[in-house]
């Protein structure tokens, strides 16, 4: 007869799918030898304390065993992001994050903090443009910002009667923004000088070249803030990426994926997940 669940049985009833995910968690780090948490979420302050509730509590955790991020996010504060890389780097001896569907900008910039990127044929990273916040849950990038102002100014110059029209389709904007989306835009070579810094093993007579690349593929080059980075894509735009060491490996993964992509269809509003194999922090916002 199989070992019996500790809770009581109705909690566990409660609970179950959280029991399944935190299972095959177990199951990752049996076969891989490495602590697997996971992140689901937009990047954020509150990113901080719920990884930190991750380490702390992950078994074994230390410079003797690797450490893998299960990393889905639409992006967020880079701020943040390389703070959350610095974290994880200092308690582990290799980082890898494992990304089975996207982690855009932010969560591309937290990403070139890693040893190693693991992607699948699913797997889709993005520009590390910053976008602003301009209103509740509304964010946008701020090279469109620039570009949309600057554009309605030399509209205006060029047809001085569109400056009702120009002033209504901007209302959102204001001078801090503008100035806020500049400054941001200037700032984001330093964020990814500090993002590879954070691993202690990249050649640090390596590094202007490697942000110089990392640059222009991640900030210049794209169009659009919503360009997409697949396996090659990112390969060969410099980042350090993994295929999966086996099909049982990634089948792993997208199991795994899966049980959480479910889990926010049936949520109402922004569900960020924070995961190991025992702690779990499951919040939805309205």
């Amino acid at each position: 007869m199989s070992e019996l669940p500790s809770q009581s049985p109705l909690y566990h009833a409660e609970h179950s799918d959280r029991y399944e995910r935190q299972a095959l968690i177990r199951q990752y780090e049996e076969a891989t030898k490495a602590c697997l948490i996971v992140v689901i979420d937009t990047i954020g302050p509150w990113s901080i304390t719920y990884l930190e509730e991750l380490l702390f509590d992950c078994r074994n955790p230390g410079k003797d065993r690797d450490l893998h991020l299960m990393l889905e996010t639409p992006g967020g504060d880079g701020e943040i992001a390389v703070r959350m890389a610095r974290s994880m780097q200092a308690r582990c001896r290799e980082l890898t994050v494992i990304v089975p569907d996207r982690a855009k900008s932010a969560g591309t910039l937290l990403a070139m903090g890693a040893h190693s990127i693991l992607m699948g044929p699913t797997s889709d990273l993005g520009p590390v443009d910053p976008q602003l916040e301009i209103s509740p849950q509304h964010w946008v990038a701020a090279k469109d910002l620039l570009t949309a102002v600057e554009g309605a100014l030399e509209q205006v110059q060029l047809q001085p009667d569109a400056s009702l029209l120009m002033a209504s389709l901007l209302s959102d904007v204001n001078f801090i923004m503008y100035q806020q989306a500049k400054s941001a835009i200037e700032r984001m070579d330093d964020l990814i000088k500090s993002a590879l810094s954070s691993n202690p093993d990249r050649k640090e007579t390596e590094l202007e070249d490697e942000v110089k690349r990392l640059s222009k593929s991640f900030i210049t080059a794209p169009k659009v803030h919503e360009a997409m980075f697949g396996t090659k894509e990112a390969a060969d735009a410099g980042l350090p990426v993994l295929q999966p060491s086996s099909k049982e490996q990634w089948e792993t993964i997208w199991r795994l994926w899966t049980k959480y992509f479910h889990l926010r269809q049936l949520q109402e509003g922004w569900t960020r997940i924070y995961e190991n194999r025992s702690a779990s922090q499951v919040v939805t916002n309205p």
